[in-house]
């Protein structure tokens, strides 16, 4: 599998995409360049479906034009993974008509459309990315967590931001201007949360929203959010919201925060 690497200080989208034709392959690396997203363009199906247990896709492109068995079953895929949105590429031509269908049945976000999308595909594809729907969802803290001051709110920004992936309190300290120790000091003033447990927190989250789709299991969750092991994920579920991992995916984000208020928020500081 090519890809194009992510930059190491902010998150950008993974963008997933299995394309046969030449021509799909050409449009889909420009319109997701290095500086934009972290491209990963499958061989086939089976090299296609792994990346989901390796990597937090943020959304997949499937080549579905006069599509052969082995793209519908990379299609077929958006069933296994509803946080991902799934877009079909092809001609807009009559007799794709059937192919948009089977898109549509199979649950994707959207299909694009050849010729007439390719300017905008970008703009298509990533406002519907995991990483940007989680920090949508999530923009404001909730109340429950006391998170009014503008430290607090900035951190809670740009940990959302990273929608589950790793975030150190050095890279939320020098994006805040701030020591780390100033940071986590003030983040927790007048005994709030600790900034440890809500980066926590907020990475169980997105493990629960993860643990949602049926293609994933408790060790991909832990592997995509890169935890060190899927025991990592089991001791911070356990500290944090006071569950076991198996137990993430019938949580709302509502009930994690409540578990989470309700005598988790606090640890030692470091």
């Amino acid at each position: 599998m090519s890809a194009t690497p992510a930059a190491a200080a902010a998150p950008v989208p993974t963008i997933l995409a299995c394309v046969a034709r030449e021509r799909a392959r050409a449009l889909v690396k420009h319109a997701f360049p290095r500086r934009r997203a972290r491209l990963l363009v499958a061989r086939g199906p089976e090299e296609f479906a792994k990346a989901f247990g390796d990597t937090l896709v943020d959304a997949a492109i499937v080549d579905v034009a006069a599509a052969a068995e082995d793209q519908w079953k990379a299609a077929a895929l958006a069933r296994d993974y509803p946080s991902v949105p799934f877009f079909g590429l092809l001609p807009l031509r009559v007799a794709e008509g059937g192919a948009v269908a089977q898109c549509a049945a199979l649950g994707f976000a959207d299909v694009l459309a050849e010729g007439i999308d390719d300017p905008v595909m970008r703009d298509l594809v990533l406002p519907a990315s995991f990483t940007a729907r989680f920090a949508r969802a999530l923009v404001e803290p909730p109340a429950s967590l006391g998170l009014d001051a503008p430290l607090q709110r900035g951190a809670w920004s740009a940990i959302v931001a990273h929608a589950g992936r790793p975030v150190r309190t050095a890279f939320l300290a020098s994006r805040l201007a701030v020591s780390r120790e100033h940071l986590s000091r003030s983040f927790a003033a007048e005994g709030g949360a600790n900034l440890k447990r809500v980066i926590d927190l907020v990475r169980l989250i997105a493990a629960a929203e993860l643990s949602k789709n049926p293609g994933h299991d408790v060790r991909d969750v832990a592997r995509v959010l890169e935890f060190a092991s899927a025991s990592h994920l089991s001791s911070t579920a356990q500290r944090v919201v006071g569950t076991r991992p198996s137990a993430l995916a019938r949580l709302r984000t509502v009930d994690l925060i409540d578990r989470f208020t309700n005598g988790h928020s606090r640890s030692r500081a470091g």
